[in-house]
């Protein structure tokens, strides 16, 4: 149900009041108590027109008709149904209330009629009346409309930028604490597995508690980030450390430090890439390599980094066993997917002759964004 605007509570109070006072003094009681119940009618419809609009249209024609019908004096009762109107048209679109509105339209022009019949006012005074407020009620209508269309369109833009967001937290939390998890169980089976045989070497099982530490601290500092952005904490960092090709090694050795051989095939004369793409082979070759961790039972992952036609292309590829049937696109791939295809690059991911292969292309010079496209 909707809120009623403050607003339109002082405009019905000021509408009855304006009502009464035009009516005050130019007849008996038996007037003034007409013009109370019919105004009061009228206010009470631009009230309700907010939760009921097609209700409050025919309830304020209805007392624009009694008050014209009853011979009461001119005053704001004119503006009663254009308001109403107004109210109305920002909550129902033009197909549902136009229905109610044409013949509702009629009403003011009967009850202004009958006063003319009924009362002595002049037909030509009352002609013109007619014309006002049907102008102001068509005008109220289409000024409604595109009010509520604006409303609508503003709160489909904040919905979709919220969904964006939760898309956005849900990547950044499934990247790094997903990687992080990921890490920490594998280092915990390979300590627990050394620590059974009793015939562990001291410096394994260092090897693989410190990595433990470090893919701990790091999975807390990026959930500790996102929930600081739903619940601001100042002790909090703002966001989580970007990390780009630089972090790359520290990543593979602490892969490594669980017994899984990554083979890397680097371009020597790599270029310095742009931080957001950086960023970018970053998250994907760490989400790829989580899904090795967790899903294929590899031993051995190459990992290619190379720079060709101003592209930099990354492939990941393990010797797990060979997948059968479709891959289904986790919010893993998806998010893989969203950060090439967000800089204007492709990335490809499918089964291979053994494991499964990841293989990305972005450009060196990524093209803007919407928001930077539209801040210029």
């Amino acid at each position: 149900m909707s809120r009623v605007n403050p607003w339109w509570l002082v405009v019905a109070f000021l509408l009855l009041a304006g009502s009464l006072g035009a009516e005050h003094g130019q007849a008996g009681a038996d007037h003034l108590a007409l013009a109370l119940l019919f105004a009061g009618l009228a206010a009470v419809a631009v009230v309700s027109a907010s939760v009921w609009p097609r209700a409050g249209v025919v309830l304020s024609g209805a007392a624009v008709l009694g008050y014209f019908a009853a011979g009461l004096v001119n005053g704001p009762i004119f503006l009663a149904l254009p308001l109403t109107v107004l109210v109305a048209a920002q909550r129902v679109r033009a197909p549902a209330l136009v229905p109610v509105l044409a013949p509702v339209a009629a009403l003011p022009v009967v009850g202004l009629a009958l006063r003319a019949a009924l009362h002595g006012v002049p037909w030509d005074e009352a002609f013109w009346e007619c014309v006002g407020v049907l102008a102001l009620s068509t005008g109220a209508a289409f000024g409604g409309w595109s009010l509520g269309d604006r409303g609508r369109a503003r709160a489909e833009r904040a919905r979709l930028v919220a969904t964006e967001e939760r898309l956005r937290m849900a990547r950044e939390l499934h990247d790094g604490v997903g990687h992080g998890l990921a890490v920490i169980a594998m280092h915990a089976g390979v300590a627990l597995h050394l620590t059974d045989r009793q015939e562990h070497p001291d410096e394994a099982i260092r090897r693989s508690l410190e990595a433990i530490r470090d893919a701990s601290r790091d999975s807390l500092d990026a959930l500790r980030a996102e929930l600081g952005r739903l619940a601001p904490d100042e002790t909090a960092p703002d966001r989580a450390p970007v990390r780009g090709l630089a972090d790359v090694d520290v990543l593979l050795d602490r892969v490594r430090a669980g017994g899984l051989v990554i083979e890397v095939d680097r371009d020597p004369a790599l270029p310095r890439v742009p931080g957001e793409v950086g960023a970018a082979a970053y998250a994907i070759v760490q989400e790829a390599l989580t899904n090795v961790l967790r899903h294929s039972g590899a031993g051995r992952v190459s990992l290619r980094l190379v720079v060709a036609d101003d592209r930099l292309v990354l492939g990941v590829e393990d010797d797990g066993p060979a997948h059968d049937g479709p891959v289904r696109d986790g919010l893993g791939l998806l998010g893989m997917r969203s950060r090439a295809e967000r800089l204007g690059g492709t990335l490809e991911a499918r089964p291979g002759e053994r494991g499964f292969v990841v293989r990305a292309s972005l450009p060196l010079a990524p093209r803007p964004t919407t928001d930077e496209v539209a801040e210029r």
